[in-house]
This record gives C-alpha cells, structure tokens and sequence, in this order.
C-alpha cells in the first residue's frame, strides 16, 4: 500500500509510446545533470527542462512538480538496483555458497558505483522527500530473489532463510552508503567490493548448516 507521500508524488502519465519514453529518459537524465551541477535546492524544472532539450508544458504532463519529479528519478534508480541484484540471483541458482556472494555482492556494488555521484545525489533526495515506501519495495524484491537464491545453494541451508537474506542484504547497502556518503577515499572505494564479499560470506557461513547435516 501506498504511502499518502507517494500518493502525492505520482506521475501524471506513464510514457507508452518510444518517443514518449525517449522524452521522459532525456528529462531523467537532464534532472541528474542539473541536480549534479547545481544541487537539489536550485534545481527547478524549468532548469531541467532546458537541459533536456523540451518544454516546461512537456515536461509537466508527466510530473506536476519537482518533488514528483526527483521521486521519479529515484525510483528509476532503485529499480535498476533492484534488477541488477536480482540477473545476479538468476545467475546463481544452484551455484556454491562462495558464487553466491561473490556474484550478487559484485552486482549490487556494480549497480551502485556505476555513477557515484548519481547515487550520492540520490541519497539526499530519499531522504528529502521522504521516500520510505520506494526504499522498502526495492529492499522487498531484493528480498525476495536473495532468498530465493540462498535456497538452491547445494553447500548450505539456513534455518531462518529470510533473517539470513536481510542480513546478506544490510551488509552490502550500509557499508556501501557509507563509502559513498561519506567520500571514502579511493583506496576504500575500490577495496568496497572484495571486502563485502568477505564480511558477507563469514555471515553467511557462520548462520548455515552443511546441505548433508541437514537431511
């Protein structure tokens, strides 16, 4: 259920045609840009609108104002995070433990370092418009394919599976909010991933029990 926050940020229309969903990427992309450039508090959609090559009455059939605007973007944002961890859990069905971790925590860091920047911008904008139902969907279906995974590991069963996929889970998104938020230095931003997989893996291990000692 809808939070009456996100009620009140929805867009307007969802683009269905190519050319609207080209419009609406370009208006995307131009909101990252301004926000980057000049931050969230001077960022206003005539600013946006001109970075995107459009008008501020196209842009409006979509999004009625800023706020349902930057919610948009990060909800884009999430669901890319989302996706990423979720092809990474396909990939590992049925694969050992250790590729487990290794393959999700790489899609997860991927997914989120693959413009630092963006996802430091977007971590104001949750927290500025309070976005706490966007947040918990993604963590619902990253949830929900973590699990899904840990189950078909041939090396290790979890007595408690979705205690064990949310701490898989809050292991990789709290150190890597606070590299990015934190303006890690580069030594530990490129370390973030190999040390993830060996905080999670040691979690991970430590709550399981041998496939066979479990039969």
């Amino acid at each position: 259920m809808k939070t009456p926050v996100a009620n009140a940020l929805k867009s307007r229309k969802t683009p269905r045609q190519a050319r609207s969903l080209v419009t609406v990427e370009a208006v995307f992309e131009a909101t990252i840009q301004v926000l980057l450039s000049e931050g969230m508090h001077r960022l206003t959609t005539t600013r946006v609108a001109d970075r995107a090559g459009v008008s501020v009455g196209t842009l409006y059939q979509y999004y009625p104002n800023k706020q349902s605007l930057l919610y948009a973007v990060l909800e884009r944002h999430l669901r890319r995070v989302a996706e990423a961890v979720a092809l990474a859990c396909r990939q590992q069905h049925q694969q050992a433990l250790a590729s487990m971790v290794r393959g999700v925590v790489t899609g997860f860091v991927d997914a989120k370092t693959h413009d630092e920047e963006e996802s430091r911008a977007l971590y104001l904008v949750a927290a500025e418009l309070n976005a706490v139902d966007l947040v918990r969907d993604a963590s619902k279906r990253m949830l929900a394919v973590i699990s899904s995974m840990l189950a078909t590991a041939p090396d290790a069963t979890f007595v408690d599976l979705p205690v064990a996929s949310f701490m898989f889970l809050s292991a990789m998104v709290g150190p890597t909010r606070a590299v990015l938020e934190g303006g890690a230095p580069t030594t530990v931003r490129q370390a973030l991933c190999e040390q993830l997989v060996i905080l999670c893996d040691a979690y991970l291990r430590r709550v399981a029990s041998p496939r066979d000692a479990a039969v």
